[in-house]
């Protein structure tokens, strides 16, 4: 597959430059200038069609927004998280991932946890000179809290109220601290000016402005003119949408100034740029069913999936994956090194559990499975009772690198003589599978949302469907918490607790198995100066450019 990657690019540079990137020469040319956006795309300077700085981002084509630009329905707050960019927030986080404020000038909780209050700045305008008031942080807050096709988690939230022009009130349904995390990417929407056409014609109060959006190809934002606060040293922004191959191809033509690219890609650096390597918290992991076969699970009280396995429902299968598996050498083989071992949902953050962490050892590996008479049979393979130590494991057919993790995976499992069968499928399939069969994912976040879903009983990831009372007390204790700082030792305790000798870590119930931490990665143009980078969440996309407006040319 590498070679055919590399052979793509000695063929594929005309093609793709006709195709994909006739929108952006002909709209960066302005009235058919397109030998100046020719030369705007390949100038290291970064110049744009009117002599202002400019920098071109490749980006997946799952990173496009489909419901547009519209905070109310997922933008910044959706799958992938990221700042909103053309919309303010009322906080946002830095580097260390501390929270400061943006649109707010102080906030504060009550003492039951159960009333928020936001001040929020004087001066900040929309960007059709309309002011910013409360009234707007309120309507976009009810908006998401009660909209059925909202992305963002605000659930927790009873009603926003504004008590004049500069105070927002929020009433909680019950105390969560975990709103913070959710605000700091929520991007606030003027009232006046709302409607259904919001998503591709959005107005608001941040660093930048839609200039253009051409579906399926580009976006163009431009340096608000009336943003409250420091003035942005990127002038124009331009995002390509593509496929990975044509990401490199527009790297060799000298069309892109950063574009995004994986492990197996990394070693074809083009002449004039280098490689930048963003630190993530994007790891890959194998959700494993802890019910046997036929626990089925109903969700939403309409929906039934079929629910269980045979094999990892026995803990001993699923501690004997957590240890027999070598992570440092699947890294290696299929991410180039591009990557670091993960071993939870949460690994460097302040919520993680150091006892998440598992030293490979394949001999303990054996010894659980033998121990409980998980027997080889002359093929080197176990079964126990009849039944063969054996599962499918599911991955995106479409991901060429979960691909490769889920068979280097099974490679590692036959050595301990389990066999694992590794199925591509679309997500609709998937689906349909994710509570009956191991499934593999991509997780990550700079919030501790995930680590709650993914390991309540209750959670909308808990795909392993395990339950146990003191892993939920922990972790809604940890919500409840009045301050972020006070929930990280709860958080940490629903992933194992010495006192009571429970948690999902590999010592405990050993709910999934953690491969990869994956390198987020980009070929930069040299000349520009990308501003450091906060950890990316899951997601190859707008993370990225967070803080786009402190990037500059040298």
């Amino acid at each position: 597959m590498g070679f055919t990657r590399r052979s793509f690019m000695k063929g594929a540079a005309a093609a793709a430059g006709a195709v994909a990137w006739g929108g952006i020469l002909s709209a960066c040319g302005g009235g058919g200038g397109a030998p100046a956006a020719a030369s705007a795309g390949a100038s290291p300077s970064g110049t744009g069609p009117n002599g202002e700085s400019q920098v071109i981002v490749t980006m997946t084509p799952s990173s496009e927004p489909a419901a547009g630009f519209d905070p109310l329905m997922g933008w910044g707050a959706g799958e992938h998280v990221h700042e909103p960019l053309i919309q303010s927030t009322l906080i946002t986080t830095d580097n260390d991932l501390n929270f400061v404020n943006d649109l707010a000038v102080d906030y504060d909780c009550s003492e039951d946890g159960l009333t928020w209050t936001f001040t929020i700045r004087e001066g900040a305008v929309f960007s059709d000179g309309v002011p910013l008031t409360a009234e707007d942080v309120a309507f976009t807050i009810n908006g998401i809290a009660q909209g059925a096709a909202a992305e963002a988690d605000l659930s927790m939230v009873a009603e926003a109220r504004a008590l004049d022009a500069t105070t927002c009130e929020i009433a909680m349904k019950r105390p969560n601290n975990a709103l913070l995390y959710t605000l700091a990417v929520v991007g606030i929407v003027p009232a006046h000016a709302y409607g259904s056409d919001y998503g591709a014609n959005p107005i608001g109060s941040g660093r930048y402005v839609l200039e253009q959006w051409d579906r399926g190809q580009q976006v163009i934002l431009r340096a608000n003119p009336d943003y409250y606060g420091e003035k942005p040293l990127m002038d124009r922004v331009v995002v390509l949408f593509m496929e990975e191959d044509a990401s490199l191809a527009a790297a060799s033509s000298g069309l892109a100034d950063v574009a995004y690219t994986s492990a197996s890609l990394a070693g074809a650096v083009p002449a004039g740029y280098t490689l930048l390597n963003c630190a993530s918290v994007d790891s890959r992991g194998i959700s494993l069913p802890c019910n046997p076969a036929g626990t089925d699970v109903a969700v939403d009280g309409d929906m039934v999936y079929e629910g269980g396995n045979d094999v990892t429902c026995d803990i001993a299968v699923r501690r004997a994956l957590n240890y027999g598996i070598d992570r440092e050498a699947m890294i290696e083989r299929v991410l180039a090194g591009f990557g670091r071992p993960a071993y939870s949902v949460a690994d460097g953050m302040p919520w993680s559990s150091a006892a998440m962490g598992v030293e490979t050892d394949a001999a303990a590996a054996e010894r659980l499975l033998d121990e409980a008479r998980w027997q080889r049979g002359d093929d080197g393979m176990r079964s126990r009772d009849g039944v063969p130590c054996a599962f499918d494991l599911y991955y995106a057919a479409g991901d060429s690198t979960r691909q490769a993790l889920a068979y280097d995976f099974a490679d590692q499992c036959a050595a301990l003589g389990i066999a694992v069968t590794p199925k591509g499928a679309s997500w609709d399939d998937i689906y349909l599978r994710q509570y009956a069969d191991p499934v593999l994912w991509g997780w990550g976040s700079n919030a501790p949302v995930e680590l709650f879903e993914l390991t309540h009983s209750s959670g909308w990831g808990n795909y392993a469907q395990y339950g146990d009372a003191a892993v939920d007390a922990h972790l809604e204790a940890a919500q409840a918490a009045r301050t972020v700082e006070e929930s990280y030792p709860l958080y940490q305790a629903a992933q194992w607790d010495d006192a009571t000798q429970t948690g999902v870590a590999p010592e405990g119930a050993a709910t999934w198995v953690w491969l990869a931490n994956v390198d987020h990665l980009y070929f930069e143009r040299e000349g520009l100066a990308v501003a450091e980078q906060k950890p990316h969440p899951h997601g190859h996309g707008w993370s990225l450019v967070n803080n786009v407006d402190r990037w500059s040319w040298q």
